[in-house]
C-alpha cells in the first residue's frame, strides 16, 4: 500500500488538476512531499522498532497512513492535499523499517530468503502496477471524482490490514531498552532533506543555487558519521558498512533503484502527454513489467540461498537485456502501437528485476543481527529513496531537454531518458561484480591460509 502509493498518483495528476485548480508546483509537491516525507523517516522509525516493538510501530504507521489516505481523499483544497501527502509519507516511512525487521527477527537461512522474494514481488508489483490501478479507478469514477478513490481505496485495506496486523505480529522479545539518539536523528533528518529536497524539486526549482543544499547534505550526514562513532546508544552501527554483503549490496539498491522507478515516470509521459494515451492504457501498457517483476520475485527468493550475489548480477543483466531492447522498439515503431512492441521486453526486464530486488535485499541483511534489522533496513530503504529521487531527477532533466529541444518528440525523448537509466543499471551491474570478485579473492585467500 505504501510503495503503491508513490506510483499510482502519477495518472491521477490531471485529474487532480482540474478538480482543485491545482498549479504545476503544487502537483509536484503532491509527489515530491510524498517522498520526502518517506525518506526522512526511515531510518529514525527503523531504530525505533529495534528499541522498542516493532509490532506497535507498525501499528502506528499502519494506522496513520490511513487515516492520512482517508483525509487526502476528502481534501477541500491543494493545501490539505498537499498536508495529507505529507503524513501519508510519514505514515509509510514508519512502517516500511518494519517489515524487514520482523523477517530478520522471524526467519533463518533459506526461509528468509523465500520471505524476502514475497516482499520482492509486493515491491516489484505494488511500484509497476500503480499506474494501472490509478487509471482503473478514475476510468470508474470518472475524472472529476476518480483522483479521490486513488486515496480511499487504502481505507479498507488499511483497515483490514490493521486487524490482521495485530492478531498475527509477535510480541517484542528484547529484554533491554536501548537509547535513541535524538542528536543522531536530527543530524540525520536534515542531511536526508537537504538532499532529497533539490533532487524532487529538481523541474520546479530553476537556479543551480539548489545544488548547495546537496552539499550541505552531504556535510551533515558526515557529521552524523562522526557523532555514531562517539555516542553511547547510536541510531545506526557505522559498523555494518564493514560488511561486504551490507555495504555493496546498499550501493547496488541505491544504483538499482535510480535507474528501474524512473521507467515508470517517463513511459507514462510519453504514452499520456506524447501519444495521446488514458491513464488506464498507460497503465495497461506497464502491466508487463509487473508480471514479469511478480513472478521472478518469488522464484528468486526461493533460490538466493543457493545462487547469492550471482544471481543478482544475471537479473541486472537481463534488466539491461531487457530495456535495451525496449530501446530498439521505440526507435523503430514510435508511434501509437508502440505498446505492443514494448510489451515483451518490459516483461523481460521485470524478470530481471524480480531476480534483483528480493535477492539483494535478503543478501545485504543476511549478517546483519536481528536486533538492528530495523535501522539496518533503514539505512538500506533510505539509500533506495535517494537513486529513485536521484534517478528521476538525472533521467526527467535529460526527458524534458529533449522533448524541449526536438520540438516535441516525445519518442526520442523516451529513448534519451531510457540510455541514462541503462547507465544507472549498468553501474548496480558493476557493483553486483564488484561484490563477486572480493568474495572469490576472499575464499582464495581463506584456502591458501
Amino acid at each position: 500500500m505504501t510503495l503503491l502509493d508513490v506510483s499510482i498518483v502519477n495518472v491521477a495528476l490531471p485529474s487532480i488538476r482540474e478538480g482543485l485548480h491545482a498549479s504545476a508546483a503544487e502537483l509536484q509537491w503532491i509527489l515530491s512531499g510524498y517522498a520526502l516525507t518517506f525518506g526522512l523517516v526511515l531510518v529514525p522509525a527503523g531504530r525505533l522498532g529495534d528499541a522498542r516493538s516493532r509490532r506497535a510501530v507498525f501499528l502506528s504507521g499502519l494506522a496513520l497512513f490511513t487515516l492520512a489516505s482517508a483525509a487526502a481523499g476528502i481534501a477541500p483544497t491543494i493545501l490539505l492535499l498537499v498536508l495529507a501527502r505529507l503524513v501519508q509519507g510519514v505514515a509509510g516511512g514508519i512502517l516500511n523499517p518494519q517489515v524487514a525487521g520482523l523477517i530478520q527477527q522471524l526467519f533463518q537461512g533459506a526461509e528468509r530468503g523465500r520471505a524476502f522474494g514475497a516482499l520482492g514481488a509486493v515491491i516489484g508489483i505494488a511500484t509497476a502496477v500503480g499506474p494501472l490501478l490509478g487509471g482503473g479507478l478514475i476510468a470508474i469514477a470518472g475524472p472529476d471524482e476518480g483522483w479521490r478513490w486513488v486515496f480511499y481505496v487504502n481505507v479498507p485495506v488499511g483497515v483490514a490490514a490493521l486487524v490482521l496486523a495485530w492478531r498475527l505480529l509477535p510480541a517484542p522479545v528484547y529484554g533491554e531498552r536501548q537509547g535513541l539518539d535524538p542528536l543522531g536523528v536530527l543530524l540525520l533528518g536534515a542531511g536526508v532533506v537537504c538532499v532529497l529536497l533539490p533532487l524532487v524539486q529538481e523541474q520546479q526549482w530553476k537556479s543551480d543555487l539548489k545544488w548547495l543544499l546537496v552539499l550541505a547534505g552531504a556535510v551533515l550526514i558526515a557529521l552524523f558519521a562522526v557523532w555514531e562513532r562517539r555516542a553511547r546508544t547510536p541510531m545506526v552501527d557505522l559498523g555494518l558498512f564493514r560488511l561486504r554483503s551490507y555495504a555493496l549490496g546498499s550501493a547496488i539498491a541505491l544504483l538499482y533503484f535510480a535507474g528501474f522507478t524512473a521507467i515508470f515516470f517517463i513511459f507514462t509521459l510519453y504514452l499520456q502527454n506524447g501519444l495521446g494515451y488514458s491513464a488506464l492504457g498507460a497503465g495497461l501498457a506497464i502491466t508487463p513489467f509487473a508480471v514479469g517483476s511478480g513472478i521472478a520475485s518469488a522464484a528468486g527468493g526461493q533460490v538466493v540461498a543457493r545462487y547469492g550475489r550471482p544471481l543478482v548480477a544475471a537479473g541486472l543483466g537481463v534488466v539491461l537485456v531487457g530495456l535495451g531492447a525496449a530501446w530498439v522498439a521505440v526507435e523503430v515503431h514510435p508511434g501509437s502501437g508502440v505498446v505492443w512492441w514494448t510489451a515483451a521486453p518490459l516483461l523481460v526486464a521485470g524478470l530481471g528485476s524480480g531476480l534483483v530486488i528480493a535477492p539483494n535485499q535478503t543478501i545485504t541483511l543476511s549478517e546483519v543481527h536481528f536486533t538492528e534489522g530495523g535501522s539496518a533496513a533503514g539505512v538500506l530503504q533510505t539509500g533506495q529513496r535517494v537513486g529513485t529521487a536521484t534517478g528521476i531527477a538525472a533521467v526527467g532533466s535529460v526527458f524534458f531537454a529533449t522533448v524541449a529541444g526536438k520540438g516535441g518528440d516525445w519518442a526520442a525523448a523516451f529513448r534519451h531518458g531510457l540510455i541514462v537509466i541503462l547507465v544507472f543499471v549498468l553501474a548496480a551491474l558493476g557493483a553486483a561484480v564488484a561484490d563477486l570478485y572480493a568474495g572469490r579473492r576472499a575464499v582464495r585467500a581463506a584456502r591458501g591460509g
